[in-house]
């Protein structure tokens, strides 16, 4: 089977490395021949991570190098498209897949949908507001990372829908069972676009690290984020994915506070997933897909605010022996149902359906 893949970013995207990219030995294993084609190239995220900034010329060249990449979609068997073809841009592309009778699958990780829905821009609403639902209803399927994801894709009218977690190679981490450090790590791993989560917990983290005399290491944020820790042991490093499991176990404790938002509704607790794999507990706000994640395996502790940060926090310092036996339920889960091993065939199998299954199914 010829798919072509329409990812968003290179390899450097998180959501396009975690979601697509690091399928593709195994599928091509199983024989499919998959052809990447991102929209946005490195020098692109180079410019958006290091600045903040999008080069409008540029944008303007990479959409078009994308609109001649669809000249060539006969060659191919599927679409697999990351979210939608062209950012902030009408649905038609996909409309015209459709009515050419090309399938694609669509797959999603974020609630990409509410950057047009709940736009602060009225203009931008009015235009935009349903274009996802568009693209989830001439999907063939639409893979959702979460069931508030897959619960818009239902509404919206797709005729097939299956939840495939955002999941981690578990070969690449191994599970933290060495005797507890002297001064315990609570760790985070991020980046600057999501690091005010953990502000938002600096005084409960504060509190506690001053009391169990432990340390904080946080792993993507920007080195400014040390100024809101005054006093506190606390190591900023910068994220690669050659180190990142690396550094996870050096932690004892994992941490993803967030806001009760529909955009964090719409994630896919990734961070919740990578913790698991090094065998180490979680602690999570109960926003989304982390309420199932920690609620089904028991692999942590919820926590809704600073007060109850501070005791979850407290009890995982005080106790190595029940730290132990969470990281060891989370890594079982990973090694269950979070891993690249179980999801792929899964995954696959999607993709062959959606191929064979007649055009009404």
């Amino acid at each position: 089977m010829k798919i072509l893949l329409l990812s968003k970013y290179s390899r450097k995207g998180a959501s396009t490395r975690l979601r697509s990219l690091q399928y593709l030995p195994f599928l091509e294993a199983e024989g499919f021949q998959i052809t990447v084609s991102s929209l946005f190239d490195d020098q692109y995220l180079d410019l958006l991570y290091k600045h903040g900034k999008r080069a409008p010329l540029r944008t303007v060249m990479l959409y078009v190098r994308r609109l001649f990449v669809l000249l060539s979609v006969f060659r191919y068997d599927l679409i697999w498209i990351e979210k939608e073809i062209f950012p902030y841009l009408p649905a038609l592309a996909e409309r015209i897949l459709h009515w050419l009778g090309k399938r694609y699958v669509v797959d999603y990780d974020d609630a990409i949908f509410h950057n047009y829905d709940l736009s602060g821009n009225s203009v931008l609403r009015r235009a935009l507001g349903r274009k996802i639902d568009v693209v989830m209803r001439y999907a063939r399927c639409v893979v959702a990372g979460n069931d508030y994801l897959a619960g818009r894709a239902k509404t919206a009218g797709a005729v097939r829908v299956e939840l495939v977690p955002t999941v981690v190679d578990a070969t690449r981490y191994n599970s933290n069972e060495s005797s507890p450090a002297a001064k315990p790590v609570i760790g985070w791993i991020g980046s600057p676009s999501t690091q005010s989560y953990v502000v938002g917990m600096a005084r409960a983290l504060t509190s506690l690290c001053q009391k169990h005399n432990a340390r904080l290491l946080l792993v993507g944020a920007s080195d400014d984020i040390v100024s809101e820790f005054p006093g506190l042991d606390v190591e900023v490093v910068p994220w690669s994915e050659a180190f990142e499991a690396e550094l996870i176990a050096q932690m004892d404790i994992g941490i993803m506070p967030l806001s009760d938002g529909p955009w964090e509704k719409g994630k896919c607790g990734y961070k919740l997933i990578q913790y698991m794999a090094g065998g180490i507990p979680v602690i999570a706000s109960p926003v989304g897909v982390n309420v199932d994640i920690v609620g089904a395996n028991q692999c942590g502790l919820l926590a809704a605010n600073t007060a109850e940060w501070e005791v979850a926090l407290d009890k995982l310092l005080e106790s190595p022996a029940q730290r132990l036996q969470l990281g060891k339920a989370g890594r079982k889960a990973v090694e269950t149902q979070y891993s690249l091993a179980v999801q792929a065939p899964v995954l696959a199998g999607i993709f062959t359906q959606s191929v064979v299954l007649p055009e009404s199914v």
